[in-house]
């Protein structure tokens, strides 16, 4: 399948900023099941942007803007060809062992209510408890299809009736974790999201011995196939976020992101 991305995110201050620095985890990987065929970064004003690998390997881009700058608009677009494998992650370059993914941050500790969900509908680290830990997920909480409240963690989540995806990814991670499963955050994109999403996609991937590294979207209730273009992971969501960085000037930022992914099929 050939999934065709536009991810456009505007920033505009009440007043100029001196100077902008951006971390970008905005570019796919190849796998055996993905193949970035074009992709690129744009930036509608002066800037020096370097290219680089973070410690999970992701490709990341640096973006350095300076100057009286009241607005900026970084636009990412390209086209990607997937092929199913049903969830199952082949070819990616792994840096760290699995083990290193049962760390838990603040935003994907479980609490007792969220362990002991964990307990009843999955049960377990295979790949039978993982599907039925997923589709328990999926059972439980609505769509919510707004932007997710930034520092929200699982454990706040699993109390809300309605998640986004960013949301039902951290509950997954957080109850695979709690049962032992080494599990991760992933960024990325998906058409069966809906066209004009306010941010990129996201999903979880829990380790399966014998098996690999499996993914699961709960927001979906399945494993991820040709549908989903990876781009970054990490133990959680702000880890794996598109744009992080800082600026330099007074203010108040306001921020408009759209997404748009069409598939040839």
């Amino acid at each position: 399948m050939r999934l065709t991305i536009d991810h456009r995110t505007v920033y505009a201050f009440t007043a100029p900023q001196g100077r902008i620095v951006q971390l970008l985890r905005m570019t796919p990987g190849e796998t055996h099941d993905q193949t970035v065929a074009d992709w690129h970064i744009a930036v509608d004003c002066d800037a020096r942007m370097t290219r680089h690998r973070d410690g999970f390997g992701n490709a990341t881009t640096m973006l350095y803007c300076e100057g009286a700058i009241e607005r900026i608009e970084l636009t990412v677009s390209g086209e990607v060809v997937t092929s199913s494998s049903s969830g199952v992650l082949h070819g990616a370059a792994e840096l760290l062992p699995p083990r290193f993914f049962l760390r838990t941050t603040p935003t994907t500790a479980a609490d007792p209510a969220l362990t002991a969900f964990a307990e009843e509908e999955g049960g377990g680290r295979d790949i039978a408890a993982l599907h039925r830990l997923n589709g328990a997920v999926r059972a439980r909480f609505a769509d919510d299809c707004g932007r997710p409240v930034y520092g929200r963690t699982a454990a706040e989540a699993f109390a809300l009736k309605a998640l986004t995806p960013r949301d039902m990814a951290q509950v997954f991670i957080a109850a695979a974790r709690a049962v032992g499963a080494p599990a991760r955050y992933v960024s990325g994109y998906c058409d069966l999201a809906g066209d004009h999403r306010p941010t990129p996609h996201g999903w979880a991937e829990a380790y399966v011995a014998d098996l690999g590294w499996i993914a699961f979207d709960p927001w979906l209730g399945l494993s991820p196939e040709e549908h989903h273009v990876r781009v970054a992971i990490a133990l959680d969501a702000a880890g794996a976020a598109p744009v992080a960085g800082s600026r330099l000037g007074e203010g108040v930022e306001r921020l408009e992101v759209d997404v748009t992914v069409q598939s040839d099929d």
